[in-house]
């Protein structure tokens, strides 16, 4: 399939199958991707404008943050240490910071320092390596793992960190999902070439059932068909982008209750 970075450079990219089955990777890959993250608009929610869709934003952020929180709860004890890795400017660690003893890495300097001054008791780190072996309780991230072109050897790292009942937590989009299908080359969620990966359901299984790992639950993120429907229907030059993003996300919902493929997937995942 080809896809258009409809968001900034309007460049064509290919999708194209991986080793591992149900993973397609963003060909060809730019041999610097910073400059595709150069954009006001793509790190406009680390400021606050006022205006009644940045409030839109900050209450739907609200109710996800409350979701999250909840899902870490429920692999982890009070006190707990947790990483956030792509923690951006801070969100979901300044929600968490005081129920656990947190950290933060973020490669992206601007979202680093908004970070680092938005946070009070958070650790933020340059270092992976700077965390001693074994001693995290849990890592997350949050629609970050798509960027990540190294996996295999973060993986590793991830499962050094974590101690024998750590858990990862991975959220990223599902291109298997009804709103992925009906959207195809419009859909936002691909967002080529920042996204480097595209992980199904199927592909995401076969990745992480492994002798290290082994994913214990999979959960939705309902807000993200609305947010993905919106933006795709924008990408399409519709002007009711809103009324008919709203829809389409809605029915990827419901469909996707009764076939679990919803827009984005949150993986729970145990170290062996």
């Amino acid at each position: 399939m080809q896809i258009k970075d409809h968001f900034l450079s309007q460049e064509v990219f290919s999708l194209t199958e991986t080793d591992t089955d149900g993973i397609l990777k963003t060909s060809p890959l730019p041999e610097s991707l910073d400059q595709y993250y150069e954009s006001d608009s793509y790190i406009s929610h680390h400021q606050d404008s006022g205006s009644l869709k940045e409030k839109l934003y900050k209450f739907l952020q609200s109710f996800n943050l409350k979701y999250k929180k909840r899902i870490l709860h429920t692999v982890c004890s009070q006190n707990a240490k947790v990483l956030d890795y792509g923690c951006g400017a801070g969100q979901f660690l300044k929600f968490i910071e005081d129920d656990f003893k947190t950290f933060g890495f973020e490669p992206n300097a601007a979202a680093k320092s908004a970070a680092e001054k938005k946070l009070g008791k958070t650790k933020i780190i340059s270092d992976l390596n700077t965390i001693g072996n074994g001693s995290l309780d849990a890592i997350t991230l949050w629609h970050v793992f798509e960027h990540i072109e190294n996996q295999d050897e973060i993986l590793r790292l991830f499962h050094q960190k974590l101690n024998s009942k750590g858990v990862l937590i991975i959220a990223v989009p599902n291109p298997t999902s009804y709103d992925a299908i009906h959207y195809k080359e419009y859909w936002a969620a691909y967002d080529v070439p920042r996204h480097i990966f595209h992980i199904t359901k199927k592909g995401m299984e076969n990745l992480m059932n492994t002798p290290k790992w082994k994913i214990k639950k999979i959960k939705p993120l309902l807000l993200d068909s609305f947010y993905i429907s919106v933006l795709s229907e924008k990408y399409q030059k519709n002007t009711i982008s809103w009324l008919k993003g709203f829809y389409y996300g809605a029915i990827s919902n419901i469909k996707a209750s009764k076939t679990g493929q919803y827009s984005s997937l949150i993986y729970i995942i145990e170290k062996k």
